[in-house]
This record gives structure tokens, C-alpha cells and sequence, in this order.
């Protein structure tokens, strides 16, 4: 089963984070998750971010750091999560595709839907705010 490479962006300000809804049509449908798409061929994992924050929230970024990288199988997809914080962007993130989404604070996150693959997103996050 091929391996799909997908570009996250944790969208940060001020303690909380930007996340938006999957439609119920794509896999793992219904559920919140932080923006981001596939990397294509030709992209780096910042290249892809900067393109998918466009189409899906119409933010542009300005800088990123790596969080984590994740490999996942759902035993029906696998992918490889390649996670990084953006903390600096200009523009205001909605849901561009007519996505639902909202800015929510740490523990906040605990109390959503997320695929399985963004526990361990959240985890990181929980770790980096306690250091």
C-alpha cells in the first residue's frame, strides 16, 4: 500500500490553534484536523504547506518550525505525517473551502474529534508548551 506524504500546519497565536473540519466525502470525514494537504512530487514539505494554507485558509506563511513527523496506517491508507508550527503568516484563516473551523486553546484540542494520527500532534503540543 503506497505511503501518502502530507504537509500539517499547526496555525498558532496567542496559545491557541486554527483547525478546521474534514468534510464527510474525505477520509476520516466529519473529523477536526490541522490544515495541510498532500506534498506533491516536485514540492518540499514547506513549499506544499504554503500552497494548502493558501487554497484551504487563505493565510500566507512567513516562517514554520518542525514539530513532528508521524508515520500512520488506518489499515485502509497509510501516510506520513510531516507536522510544523507556523507562528508567523499574514492574512486571517477561515475555512476557505466552506469548512467549518476555529481557534481553539490547548485544552480545547482534548475535547475535539481528531483523526488517530493527530494524537500524537496534540501530544507534542501538550510537551512543547510544558518546556
Amino acid at each position: 500500500m503506497k505511503q501518502i506524504h502530507v504537509a500539517v500546519g499547526v496555525v498558532c497565536r496567542n496559545d491557541t490553534f486554527f483547525v478546521c473540519k474534514r468534510s464527510v466525502e474525505q477520509h476520516q470525514g466529519g473529523k477536526w484536523e490541522f490544515p495541510g494537504g498532500k506534498v506533491e512530487a516536485h514540492e518540499s514539505v514547506e513549499e506544499a504547506l504554503t500552497r494548502e494554507l493558501m487554497e484551504e485558509i487563505g493565510i500566507k506563511l512567513i516562517s514554520s518550525e518542525n514539530l513532528i513527523e508521524i508515520a500512520h496506517d488506518y489499515g485502509d491508507k497509510r501516510v506520513l505525517l510531516s507536522v510544523l508550527i507556523v507562528d508567523a503568516f499574514t492574512g486571517e484563516p477561515y475555512g476557505k473551502e466552506g469548512q467549518d473551523s476555529q481557534w481553539v486553546d490547548l485544552s480545547g484540542l482534548a475535547s475535539l474529534d481528531f483523526p488517530e494520527a493527530n494524537q500524537a500532534i496534540i501530544q507534542a503540543l501538550v510537551k512543547r508548551a510544558q518546556s
